[in-house]
Parts: structure tokens; C-alpha cells; sequence
């Protein structure tokens, strides 16, 4: 079993930053490909961004590439989201998720959530 602990969020305003974190338990963890998802009111999940293991790819959406980085420290057992240059449209419920092998879009392939983080953007 892995457990997932999302930390950050928070109510700030457009245009500042702000860095979640996910703590993980497990020895494997640096094995697991690892992502960020959203989900804002009466919406689906949606994939933010990604990290595969072992120095690999990252993957972002259109909606964040260039705004957001992911990062991982497995030493750690931590990934965590800069968030950059926020907008209004940012605001939702931040999850991670973790899966074995490597990084997709879809929510239903991750085995193991936190509990998420929410993230309120002022306009």
C-alpha cells in the first residue's frame, strides 16, 4: 500500500505563486511514475502534469506548460508542483497521483491518490 499526502494549497491572489507538495510512504515510490491532477466544481479530473522515474520525461497540458514545473525527490519520497503566474482559472482540488510504469493522462489509471489540496485563485 502507498500513501499520499498532498500540502500547499491555499487562497492567493492572480499572478503569485505557489508550491504544493505530495508525501508519499513506500520504499518503491522512486519507481512510480507520479502526476498532478485538478479537479475544479462540477468537473472532471483533469491531468496538470507528470513525472516519469528514474530521470525520465516530464509531460504538462497545454493549460500550464510554461507556468507550472513538476519536480521529484525520491531520497524524499516527495513530488511537488511549482505553480507560477496563476490564474483565476487554476482554482480546483490538486490530487496526485501514483502509478507503476509510466506517466498517462487518464485519472483512471493511477492506483494510489492523496487527498488533495485546494488551490483558490483570486481575480
Amino acid at each position: 500500500q502507498v500513501q499520499l499526502v498532498e500540502s500547499g494549497g491555499g487562497l492567493v491572489q492572480a499572478g503569485v505563486s505557489l508550491r504544493l507538495s505530495c508525501a508519499a510512504s513506500g520504499r518503491t515510490f522512486s519507481t512510480y511514475a507520479l502526476g498532478w491532477f485538478r479537479q475544479a466544481p462540477g468537473k472532471e479530473r483533469e491531468f496538470v502534469t507528470g513525472v516519469n522515474c528514474c530521470g525520465g520525461t516530464t509531460y504538462y497540458a497545454n493549460s500550464v506548460k510554461g507556468r507550472f514545473t513538476i519536480s521529484r525527490d525520491d531520497a524524499k519520497n516527495t513530488v511537488y508542483l511549482q505553480m507560477n503566474s496563476l490564474k483565476h482559472e487554476d482554482t480546483a482540488v490538486y490530487y496526485c497521483g501514483a502509478r507503476p510504469g509510466v506517466v498517462t493522462t487518464r485519472p483512471t489509471d493511477y492506483e494510489y491518490w492523496g487527498q488533495g489540496t485546494r488551490v483558490t485563485v483570486s481575480s
